[in-house]
């Protein structure tokens, strides 16, 4: 995919959170990471997961995933019914590691030239400071949802509307 734009995605606390439903209770998966040896369970608003998947097959942005999640993203996506999604990094990673992974995901796509849209309930506050330059110029839109609700309908058309202006918001 050559869409002009990447989304950055992680998981927990952005599409698996406790209180995920919009209008109604969570849809609930149960996933196995077999980079834990053990069985999550995922909750998720199927909205977002029907909005992830249009976003990608439209491609006006390259949904990646981007979480510690990665090194199972492929039985996650088929649990969520999301398209084989590329991935930031393959290996599994665990908390420093897995946040310097995600930053450095973050600096290859402003590298490569394409705008980006990073959701992360945590690492997006971390790196707040360093990403300032590339908010500023319209290059990055960096969304941080509160970890028990995960990404709300008003993100997406936030990023809806990032995604509407290239050179950046108006």
């Amino acid at each position: 995919m050559s869409a002009e734009a990447v989304l950055l995605l992680d998981v927990d606390g952005v599409v698996n959170a406790f209180r995920a439903g919009w209008y109604a209770a969570p849809r609930i998966v149960q996933v196995y990471s077999t980079a834990d040896a053990y069985d999550y369970r995922i909750r998720y608003e199927p909205a977002l997961i029907d909005w992830l998947r249009r976003l990608h097959e439209s491609e006006r942005a390259e949904v990646t995933w981007c979480s510690t999640w990665c090194s199972d993203a492929a039985v996650l996506g088929d649990a969520l019914g999301l398209p084989g999604l590329p991935r930031a990094f393959t290996g599994p990673v665990t908390g420093e590691e897995a946040s310097v992974a995600k930053f450095t995901a973050a600096q290859d796509v402003i590298t490569s030239g394409r705008r980006l849209v990073w959701v992360d309930d945590v690492e997006v506050h971390t790196y707040a400071g360093k990403c300032a330059p590339w908010t500023a110029t319209g290059r990055a839109l960096l969304i941080g949802p509160n970890p028990s609700r995960g990404l709300r309908s008003r993100d997406l058309r936030r990023i809806e509307s990032f995604l509407s202006y290239p050179q950046g918001l108006p």
